[in-house]
């Protein structure tokens, strides 16, 4: 009976009954009522031990998941309604079996992967019912602590750490352990993550594996019966499940050790631009075991054969001499043949236009003015020179550089000359400078004079102190001579290069002593001498062995580079270390467009054992450093081509500006691949910007030279100086020249100007630039440019070509009647009667016109007079600048206020011109405003050719 009465408590609140008037007191008193039913919070165990398996959604718990609850059997008092796990993110859920029994189930949400997370640790709760149907006052147990292990399956095959294994042995021997292969499982148990077992799979191999992966071989191998051996391994985890896929191991027998350098290759490609780049990276040096205790390695890169002994700059002497730091004046007796430079134009050229081959028999005859006839006391020499031994029993002189009397005798002034293998330079003063027994000749003997290798020669005079330098090496003279000076005489003399003049002694004058050999770069400096510092960079390579991180090389070892870097030479007594070193050798190739071709590569090794002084022979290693072709630039010049100046900006101070836009751009061709990988569409060429340098820039004169009397080509000076750029001037243009950026000769060709002083019998001129790089290695396009001169004095002898150039813009594209059209012309350019004629008519048309406003409309007369004034005054305004506008005369007005105002009479002007040109004809005025659309924006190619000019004058 009572729980009759406790079951209908929770209806009967439910329903209302009972409830005061109040809601706050109706909702009191459920909550009594369900206090009074709903005593006992559901009751779980403390903790609980789970097992689910990877991939299953069931757990088994430890104890089962029940809840109990002291209202029992009280409907929802007593029943268990949830149970509820908290914390975030867990794959599991709690579900209620039976709400009288109070049992539940956990179960995971998702598949659950022990490789990602082997046990869960949360807690967990139970609620009751509460005291009805709505769930109201839920009463919930105690937290418990649940705990759930991830119970592994073997889904997880063996997979091997390395795909392929290799090993070296060497033949005769039994190895222990030749090398060892690891497999391992991604299984999260050690039942199945574990590897309990290796195989070779391959059959009758000498070979076997133990259970840690280590193979050895079971007999001694032979490399005359076999150089290779190719096995199959498996491996087994601890549930004996095989690896998903076999590994390979190669075994290589070599023979019997022989000592030498291991691991090298013999061709090396170098990429341009790639920096200093390791030659043999894992070379090593086997000695079979033998004790040394010394080892010295000797590496030479042999570049004798390209250009003078290695790769250097190709610039032109003077911008050599320039980008070392040399002081101005050097004279290059040997240029490249050219207009002004014609004196080598007959030489044999050796494989590049800087290097002259001379085979005893030919000179060449420096014209006179370009040295000075009596050096100073102080002056030097340079040149590069490549000489071999003097063909004959008994050599004669070779003369390289000679200064003799042009006829009647055969004195020697000063000359350089090669004899026996021996330099010498042959100095005779004048008798007026001294009348003493004074040095005249001074004498070098030196190996390389007749090597037939490339070598800098530096003479510097200092009278009466000479000094030769070779290679940036300093050399004394082993033998001085003097004689008496040089009785004066009126006798010209004549400078030669490659033989001496014999004007005297002779029928007929000739050459005399020649050179056999190659000469490049040979230069007079006069009245000064070379720094050590300057003569070591112009004889310095651009390429050259290097050191990768000298500071890890380590305190065992000794290193030295000759001057030129070509040779190094490293000592050592740890073999380790040498090879260390001997890894971290490099080239280095600083150009940025260096000579393609082959590098020998030799290294030599001389090993010193204990107690003896030289124990093993090790093998030279002979190999070669291949550089690629560098990128070829294309240089393009491009910008205006084609203007107009008035003859007056041509005759004045400032004259006309030729290339005020000119840009010089250089680009490369740049392959790219299609970007699906699958399609068999060619590969694209994509330009891509370089930047680089540039060694000169020639503005040449087309069409006939330029006349010094009326015309020339200016630059100011401070713009080539603050570029650190120079330029020759003559009247077949303009040569700029100096190693410098691109931007600094776009500056500089900014600057050229173009005067005339005498513009009147000149239509045009025409100019053509062309840029290099690397002296001629690599040139732009051609650029031409055409100047056109307009003449004032044309405008009033042809009224038409007035018409052509200035008339307004409005009037560009009409057509008319010829009456009507030789009417508009005289309108457009009348005579000052006309003007006042045309100013009179005006007046008078606008007093009449003011008399018949008053009489007849009189309440209209201060509006209408108004607008009369307005429109009369208008019609004067345009009437008088269209007559007396002569765009050809505005060039004169240098003021930026007149062109405007000029400009807004014009529009005036047009406004005027459209609107009376409208009462006559309508379609006529739509053709004059297409004319007019046409010609402020250039369409046609006459108005277009005329805009290059009206833009500086005419404001559209």
């Amino acid at each position: 009976m009572l729980s009759g009465r406790l079951y209908w408590v929770p209806l009967l609140l439910a329903l209302g009954v009972g409830s005061g008037s109040g809601g706050g007191g109706d909702s009191r008193q459920r909550r009594l009522l369900a206090a009074k039913v709903n005593k006992h919070k559901p009751w779980i165990e403390t903790s609980y031990h789970g097992v689910i398996t990877e991939n299953n959604d069931t757990v088994i718990l430890d104890p089962p998941l029940v809840a109990l609850d002291k209202d029992a059997p009280v409907p929802f008092a007593g029943e268990i309604c949830a149970f509820k796990i908290h914390g975030q993110e867990l794959p599991f859920e709690a579900v209620v079996l039976n709400k009288t029994s109070g049992e539940g189930r956990l179960r995971a949400k998702s598949p659950i992967d022990c490789e990602l997370q082997k046990e869960y640790t949360f807690i967990i709760q139970a609620y009751d019912c509460g005291a009805g149907p709505r769930e109201t006052a839920w009463k919930k147990s105690h937290k418990a602590v649940v705990h759930i292990q991830v119970k592994d399956v073997n889904e997880f095959a063996p997979t091997f750490k390395e795909p392929a294994y290799k090993a070296v042995v060497t033949e005769g021997k039994i190895y222990d352990s030749i090398l060892q292969v690891e497999a391992v499982d991604e299984d999260c148990s050690p039942q199945y993550s574990q590897i309990c077992n290796y195989e070779i799979v391959t059959t009758d191999v000498p070979f076997a594996i133990d259970r840690n992966g280590n193979i050895r071989n079971t007999e001694k191998l032979s490399y005359d019966k076999q150089h290779q051996y190719e096995i199959l391994v498996t491996a087994y985890d601890c549930g004996q499940k095989p690896a998903a896929q076999d590994t390979l191991v190669q075994v290589d027998v070599k023979p019997v050790c022989k000592p030498g350098w291991q691991d090298w290759t013999k061709r090396i490609e170098y990429q341009p631009g790639s920096g200093s780049m390791a030659l043999f990276p894992s070379i090593h040096l086997e000695m079979c075991d033998g004790a040394v205790s010394s080892l010295q390695i000797v590496a030479e890169l042999q570049t004798n054969y390209i250009g003078k002994g290695c790769d250097r700059e190709t610039y032109s002497e003077k911008s050599l001499q320039k980008l070392c730091g040399a002081s101005s004046g050097i004279i290059d007796l040997l240029p490249s043949p050219s207009a002004a430079t014609n004196w080598t134009a007959g030489l044999l050229v050796d494989s590049s236009e800087m290097i002259f081959r001379f085979d005893g028999r030919q000179g060449a005859k420096i014209p006179d003015g370009i040295v000075p006839k009596n050096l100073t006391d102080q002056f030097t020499i340079t040149m590069w020179m490549k000489h071999g031994p003097s063909p004959g029993v008994r050599a004669e002189k070779e003369t390289i550089l000679c200064n003799s009397d042009k006829t009647e005798m055969n004195r020697h002034h000063y000359a350089l000359y090669v004899h026996n293998c021996r330099l010498v330079f042959l100095l005779r003063k004048d008798f007026d400078q001294a009348d003493t027994f004074r040095p005249a000749e001074f004498h070098w003997k030196l190996d390389q004079i007749c090597d037939k290798e490339w070598h800098y020669y530096v003479v510097n005079v200092e009278f009466p102190v000479v000094t030769l330098y070779m290679d940036g090496a300093t050399y004394e003279p082993y033998l001085v001579t003097n004689d008496w000076p040089i009785h004066p005489s009126h006798i010209a003399m004549q400078l030669t290069v490659g033989a001496c003049w014999q004007g005297g002694e002779v029928t007929k004058p000739r050459f005399a002593q020649f050179f056999h050999g190659s000469l490049a770069s040979l230069t007079i400096r006069p009245g000064k001498m070379e720094s050590q510092k300057v003569i070591s960079c112009l004889q310095a390579c651009k390429e050259g062995l290097d050191i990768n991180s000298l500071e890890s090389l380590g305190q065992g070892i000794k290193y030295h580079f000759n001057p030129s870097q070509s040779i190094l030479v490293m000592e050592g007594d740890d073999i380790g270390n040498i090879n260390r070193a001997l890894q971290k050798v490099s080239y280095i190739n600083s150009r940025q467009f260096p000579t393609a071709g082959v590098r020998r590569l030799k290294v030599s090794s001389k090993v010193q054992c204990f107690g003896e002084d030289v124990c093993i022979s090790i093998p030279e290693v002979d190999a070669y450093v291949m550089v690629l072709q560098a990128i070829e630039p294309r240089i393009t010049l491009r910008g205006t081509d084609h203007f107009w100046r008035p003859a007056a900006q041509f005759e004045s101070a400032r004259g006309v500006t030729l290339f005020p836009d000119i840009k010089i751009v250089s680009t490369f061709a740049k392959t790219e691949a299609p970007g699906d990988v699958k399609t068999t569409a060619p590969k694209s060429e994509v330009l891509e910007e370089i930047l680089h340098n540039l060694d000169f820039c020639d503005i040449l004169v087309i069409g006939g030279d330029l006349d010094p009397r009326q015309e020339c080509l200016e630059l100011n000076h401070s713009e080539l100086h603050q570029r650190h750029l120079d330029a020759t001037n003559s009247t077949a243009g303009y040569s700029i020249y100096g190693v410098g950026s691109m931007s600094r000769y776009e500056q500089v060709l900014h600057h050229i100007r173009y005067r005339n002083w005498h513009p009147a019998s000149l239509e045009a001129r025409r100019f053509r630039i062309k840029c290099s790089e690397l002296n001629g290695r690599y040139t732009s396009n051609e650029f031409n440019l055409e100047v056109s001169v307009l003449h004032e004095d044309r405008v009033s002898d042809k009224e038409h070509v007035n018409h052509l150039i200035v008339q307004p813009p409005f009037l560009q594209s009409v057509h008319h009647p010829e009456s009507r059209s030789s009417i508009r012309r005289s309108s457009v350019v009348p005579s000052i009667a006309t003007v006042v004629i045309i100013i009179s008519v005006c007046m008078l048309v606008f007093v009449v016109a003011m008399g018949v406003y008053r009489v007849r409309i009189a309440h209209q007369h201060f509006i209408q007079e108004t607008e009369a004034a307005k429109e009369s005054e208008m019609d004067w305004d345009d009437s008088a600048l269209t007559i007396t506008v002569n765009p050809m005369e505005k060039h004169e007005g240098p003021g930026h206020g007149e062109d405007e105002t000029e400009g807004e009479e014009e529009e005036e002007a047009e406004e005027d011109m459209s609107s009376s040109s409208g009462s006559d004809d309508s379609e006529e005025e739509e053709e004059e405003e297409e004319g007019t659309g046409r010609g402020r924006h250039g369409q046609n190619g006459a108005r277009q050719a005329q805009l290059e000019w009206d833009d500086s004058t005419l404001p559209y």
